[in-house]
């Protein structure tokens, strides 16, 4: 029991870890106006992280799929696809708060928050696509192509072209406004904090998922038996 449980005990480990530690770790001065919000950077970028891996997961279930039609797949598809859009709205959420004492508002426009938020609209479209439909095996089909496109569109709106544009963010082009935090700025200990984050979050990401698929398929045998 013990020995298939040990990532959802890691998972849980980590994130206590992330949750004291990150609050106590010393953080880089980098200028007057980040000081001790910089410690957000332990959530709200690993939730970005987190959420890139879970949809990323989501569409190889998907292309899987569409190669095999076997039901399953779908059921794997659509939780994955579930926790990473839950994954990108906290990502926003922490990411409001981030910008609320940074920049003086919760939301100012900037290109990668929109970028955001056209992202996690362009996924809830996915699921309204699927709620829309009754045919299981067609709203499975369609919704696995679309989900492959709901991906695929994630680079130019949150890689691509906030990158070309000015933005408060660090990397944007002509950003004036937080310095970058690259590699440099996060120094060795901001490192102790932010890559179990990542790990963290993204084992309780599929922890949840695999919840919702064992829910799902739990559901589908009891409808086949009455």
């Amino acid at each position: 029991m013990i020995r298939k449980a040990w990532w959802k005990i890691l998972s849980f480990l980590l994130l206590m870890y992330v949750c004291s530690y990150g609050f106590l770790v010393e953080v880089p001065k980098l200028d007057d106006r980040l000081q001790e919000s910089i410690r957000n950077f332990f959530f709200h970028v690993p939730m970005w992280f987190s959420m890139m891996i879970l949809l990323g997961v989501s569409v190889v279930y998907a292309i899987k799929y569409l190669r095999n039609n076997k039901p399953v797949y779908d059921h794997y598809s659509v939780a994955f696809a579930i926790t990473g859009t839950l994954f990108g709205f906290l990502g926003l959420a922490t990411g409001a708060i981030w910008a609320n004492y940074q920049w003086g508002s919760p939301w100012s426009g900037d290109p990668k928050q929109n970028g955001a938020a056209i992202a996690m609209l362009i996924y809830l479209a996915y699921f309204v696509l699927r709620g829309s439909m009754n045919e299981e095996e067609k709203k499975a089909r369609i919704g696995a192509v679309y989900n492959i496109f709901a991906f695929f569109m994630l680079f130019p709106t949150l890689w691509i072209l906030p990158r070309l544009t000015e933005s408060l963010h660090p990397g944007g082009e002509g950003s004036e406004g937080n310095p970058g935090l690259n590699g440099k700025d996060m120094d060795a200990k901001m490192r102790l904090v932010f890559y179990p984050a990542v790990i963290g979050w993204t084992l309780l990401g599929v922890w949840i998922s695999t919840l919702k698929i064992r829910y799902d398929i739990i559901k589908e045998q009891r409808l086949a038996h009455e």
